[in-house]
């Protein structure tokens, strides 16, 4: 009977290959917490097209985005933070600096350019919140006098691109002088008759916005950016109240006539071209 009685032979494994998804194709944002393609946030300026929230991005991706063509020229390159007071906290203060010149390609928070915005040359300073939250030092302090006094000198407009923490505590009293004399160099610029336009990124908080960062004859700032001196949190604990939704966000200053207006990054290099066109043409 055997011979009529078939066989089953068993069953193979079948192996299952697994489907690797290439790294970086995709990014989940902060905002809507929606899992979107990266081609498609970079072609819209790093801003979620779901959303509209404003991913962080370098300096130089703001230079790129701003001039015409994307080409400038970068100045003041010759100016290094020192560690005048010898400070350490987790580390050396000089030890620190070396750390954030080698991660992020940049000698401080800061860089000087200038270029064609708009068919107008330009001097632009842009702050880089990579390096050490884009605080204020004596470098960031002495680049942005030098350019309201180049403005003045060769009667070009100034344009500020910041994101910043405030002043730098490792320098102690020097930082907090960069505010005074970042003042005084804008009077300059001011006497001189050239416009200065402020953008306002997140964060723009502490010494940097109780400075020069709010005095721009046109002060812009994207969606939703963090703006203002203190923290909430310390200012409900000093003033014991409650503050209102939204405080010291870019809508509700723009409400209080803080900020002039609320504009999306893929739109800044226009709106900057038609300012400039209207108070320096």
């Amino acid at each position: 009977m055997a011979w009529f009685k078939k066989i089953k032979k068993p069953k193979q494994p079948v192996e299952h290959k697994q489907l690797r998804m290439p790294e970086g194709l995709w990014v989940k944002c902060d905002g809507c917490r929606e899992i979107i393609y990266k081609k498609e946030v970079l072609r819209n300026a790093n801003v979620c097209p779901k959303c509209n929230y404003h991913f962080r991005i370098s300096s130089t991706e703001r230079l790129n985005a701003l001039f015409d063509e994307g080409r400038y020229q970068e100045v003041d390159t010759d100016i290094y933070s020192v560690d005048p007071l010898k400070f350490v906290d987790s580390k050396p203060y000089k030890d620190r600096l070396q750390d954030y010149r080698e991660k992020t390609g940049f000698t401080d928070a800061i860089i000087n350019v200038r270029g064609t915005l708009g068919g107008y040359q330009v001097m632009v300073s842009a702050m880089e919140y990579r390096f050490m939250g884009g605080s204020m030092g004596s470098v960031v302090g002495e680049k942005i006098a030098r350019l309201f006094e180049r403005c003045a000198r060769e009667r070009l407009p100034a344009v500020l691109l910041q994101a910043s923490g405030g002043a730098r505590m490792q320098e102690g009293i020097l930082s907090l002088m960069q505010m005074a004399k970042t003042v005084a160099a804008h009077e300059r610029l001011r006497d001189a008759g050239m416009p200065f336009l402020s953008c306002l990124a997140h964060p723009t908080t502490g010494g940097v916005a109780a400075s020069f960062a709010m005095q721009g004859d046109v002060c812009l700032a994207e969606p939703k950016a963090l703006i203002g001196f203190a923290g909430p949190r310390v200012i409900e604990q000093t003033i014991r109240q409650t503050l209102p939704p939204g405080f010291q966000r870019a809508e509700f200053l723009v409400e209080h006539g803080m900020v002039d207006m609320i504009v999306s990054r893929p739109q800044i290099p226009e709106t900057l071209g038609k300012l400039i066109d209207l108070l320096a043409g």
